[in-house]
This record gives C-alpha cells, structure tokens and sequence, in this order.
C-alpha cells in the first residue's frame, strides 16, 4: 500500500474517535457552536506559527486561489460541523469528482466503493434502510445533514485544485481561519440565547484533543494525501470513520453491538480489499 494511503487510512481510524470525544464534550454542557469554534481556535493557534515560519516568498496565493480557500473554510468548517452522516460525503465526492475534477474510479474500485458504503451505511443507521429502520424518519434533519456532508466534501473539491499549486500547511491553515472567521457569530448567538458552555475536566480534555488531533493535525494529514491522491479514491476510506466510532461506542459508552455493526463493518473491510487490489492503488 502507499505511502499515502496508509496515512490515511490510518487517520480516518483516528478521525473516527471525534465521535465519541464529540458526544462527551456535548453531554458536559459545551454548546456545539462553542465547541466548533474552539476547535478551530487550537487549531488555527497550532498552525498558523508553523505555516507563517515556512511561508516561501515565491509561492503566494493568487486572488482566485485566496477566493477559493476561503470557501474552503467557510464551506468545509462553518457549514460542514454539523455533518453526522458522514456516508454523504464520500458518495458526494464520487459523484462529483468526475464533473469538477475530471476524477473517476475503475470498475472494479466502483465495486469497492460500494460495499464501504454499504456498510458504512448498516452502521451509522443501525438497520437496513426502508426494512429494518425507516428511510427518513426525520427528513427536516436529515435534510440538513446531507446539505453539510455536501459542504464538506466541496472543501475536498475545491482544495485539490489549490493543493496542485500550493502546499497543504498554508492552505489548510487559511482555510481554517477562514473557517473560524464565519463560526465566531454562530458561536456568538449561541451565547446569546443562554447556552453558556460549562468547562468540566472531561469537556477541557475532549476538546483540546478536538482541536489538536483531529482539527489541527486532521485537516492537514486530509489536505497533505489530497496533494497526492484523487478525491474520489479518498472516499473509500471515509467509510472507516463510523466504523471506529460504533466501535469505541461499544467499548467506551457502553452501547450494545449489533448485528448491523459486525456485518457494515465487514462489508467495509471487504470492501477496501477489493478497492485496493486495483492496480492503480497497490
């Protein structure tokens, strides 16, 4: 496997674990808000010394490059924290990435792209859609979700683009302050309508990992394999995401292990190997 690959594959298990971490600062009175922007707060402080000490003189951001960065941000962070159905994201960057990007799979990746999302899907639902739990019990927030995993698969869309040309530390850091930019007014009235976050030792811990791991280092590993890898190849391993997370649900929340859980899980296993014996992947 390359280099690459590896590191993301090995991210998107750490990425998984923002689950849980997100539920426990929640569940100690840290608003949703407050907490994005406080992520994006470490985060931005972690990054923006590194990226200002390595900034070349000669390879600045051009006014296109600066718009589209900026959309990053505002789209990929301010939009896109709200996104818990995180199977929206890899199909959008399938979907999409041949029409913005001129990025497609193989068949037999197709294959492989398939069953992750089977089965990332059996986990995140719990059930098999339309049989064993309802297609949209919820549609006005389910709706909302979908919006926001759209949102943050355009992060991916438009930063491969500017990652042809720039590295991923100036363009992930910008990107989140640009981020950090549009979140501090939803942060704002959220302290407004009373929401005033209570900073317990599990939520300070929760958080700072938060930011540390999963904002500041997590952003970069993504934006560094996007330099290296096609968006829609990326997607494969998103689906490992749930996966972790129904997984430390299970050890560490104590949540029951379902059938649904083993078979997903499996399903996106099977579905990797099959991907990745592509020969444009080993």
């Amino acid at each position: 496997m390359p280099t690459a690959y590896l590191v993301f594959l090995l991210a998107n298990a750490v990425y998984g674990t923002s689950y849980v971490a997100t539920r426990i600062v929640l569940e100690h009175g840290v608003g949703p808000a407050t907490l994005a922007v406080t992520r994006l707060v470490i985060g931005a402080a972690m990054l923006a010394p590194l990226a200002l000490a390595r900034r070349p003189a000669d390879n600045r951001l051009s006014g296109r490059d600066r718009w589209r960065v900026g959309w990053m941000g505002v789209l990929g962070f301010a939009a896109a924290f709200a996104a818990l159905l995180i199977t929206v994201e890899p199909v959008s960057l399938i979907l999409l990435s041949p029409l913005f990007l001129g990025e497609r799979l193989t068949c037999r990746e197709l294959v492989g792209a398939t069953l992750t999302l089977a089965g990332a899907t059996l986990v995140v639902l719990n059930g098999v859609p339309g049989l064993s739990v309802s297609i949209a019990p919820h549609w006005r927030g389910d709706l909302l979700l979908v919006l926001s995993g759209l949102a943050y698969a355009a992060y991916s869309l438009i930063g491969r683009s500017v990652l042809a040309r720039h590295a991923a530390l100036p363009v992930t850091t910008w990107s989140m302050l640009w981020g950090l930019a549009a979140m501090v007014p939803l942060g704002a009235l959220e302290w407004l309508g009373g929401h005033r976050p209570r900073w317990s030792a599990a939520a300070l811990i929760g958080t700072a990992y938060l930011g540390v791991v999963i904002t500041a280092l997590g952003y970069l590993v993504w934006n560094w394999v996007l330099e290296r890898v096609e968006a829609p190849r990326l997607a494969l391993f998103v689906n490992v995401q749930p996966v972790v997370g129904a997984l430390l649900g299970i050890w560490w929340l104590r949540e029951p292990l379902t059938a649904f859980t083993v078979i997903g899980g499996a399903l996106v296993l099977v579905g990797l190997h099959v991907a990745l014996r592509s020969g444009r992947m080993v």
